[in-house]
């Protein structure tokens, strides 16, 4: 008798730990662009038709590199004790990746919702950190690849005075949540860039720029450096800060067309400052990316 309650005092305290563990598991936001995959050089690509692309040979296999980062920043994670795992493909159509390639222990949000998160749709405040693969540097970044911000339509963007990436734009969005971004991938200008802006960010760097040229590591390099600094960044989570900026907030776009200019004037709270320039204010930073999604 006292066996069989000794027994059954060690399994519920087994299926305790186990309880808490999924209770309190770490989830991972893996955010993945296409433009700072390893390889990719030029627009037409990475099936951006707007940008002159084509969805032909090159776009499949890029679409697959895209996929095998990502699957290695899905091994990083786990490997780092992640529970759970959102992926949103976050390119263009926000359709690329291969479903039944991607690393079965992940979700995966393809296409776009209509809402105003875009590339980090689906962020809330239950995920433990964010991770960017394959991104990019801003619009007007020297020795950059394929540079810009959302739309070549974009010049600059800019909140409280500091200027923004994309990378930039959806770490906002993941603070509001209270989520760090701990990892980011893409080109040597992107890293830089993206470790000024956050401070304290695990980078890898997976190409560099030569004038239109494009200098890269081999893509198993990549992927095993993606890894591995997902995996480290993970295991010091504690380290990584929310990026937040104080309100008021205060966006200064500038754009490229007159009749977008003209257009973005007419938003509710948006005043033309300049030649090709619109200001809106805002004690609400999620109202303000909100006004940037529809300016742009």
């Amino acid at each position: 008798m006292k066996k069989v309650t000794v027994s059954i005092f060690v399994l519920l305290i087994i299926s305790s730990l186990a309880f808490s563990q999924s209770k309190n598991g770490m989830k991972v936001f893996i955010s993945v662009d296409m433009e700072g995959i390893t390889g990719a050089a030029n627009f037409d690509e990475l099936g951006i038709s707007s940008f002159g692309g084509r969805e032909g040979k090159d776009y499949d296999y890029f679409r697959v590199l895209m996929t095998k980062e990502t699957n290695a920043a899905i091994e990083g994670a786990l490997e780092a004790g992640a529970t759970e795992i959102v992926v949103r493909d976050a390119h263009s159509s926000q359709r690329n990746m291969f479903p039944d390639m991607l690393h079965k222990n992940a979700k995966l949000l393809r296409a776009s919702s209509g809402g105003f998160k875009d590339m980090v749709e689906g962020i809330d405040e239950t995920f433990d950190a964010a991770i960017f693969i394959g991104y990019h540097a801003k619009a007007g970044t020297p020795n950059a690849v394929l540079g810009h911000t959302v739309s070549l339509d974009v010049m600059d963007i800019s909140i409280n005075g500091i200027s923004l990436s994309e990378a930039g734009i959806s770490a906002l969005i993941a603070g509001y949540y209270n989520v760090p971004v701990v990892f980011v991938s893409g080109d040597l200008a992107l890293c830089s860039q993206t470790k000024n802006l956050f401070g304290d960010v695990e980078t890898v760097s997976v190409k560099e720029s030569i004038g239109s040229a494009v200098l890269n590591l081999h893509p198993e390099v990549s992927r095993e450096k993606i890894r591995k600094g997902v995996q480290k960044a993970l295991l010091n989570l504690k380290k990584y800060k929310p990026y937040k900026l104080r309100a008021p907030y205060k966006m200064v776009l500038i754009l490229k067309k007159e009749e977008l200019v003209n257009k973005g004037s007419y938003y509710p709270g948006v005043k033309r400052t300049g030649d090709w320039e619109l200001t809106y204010e805002n004690e609400n930073i999620m109202e303000v990316i909100k006004a940037f999604q529809w300016l742009n």
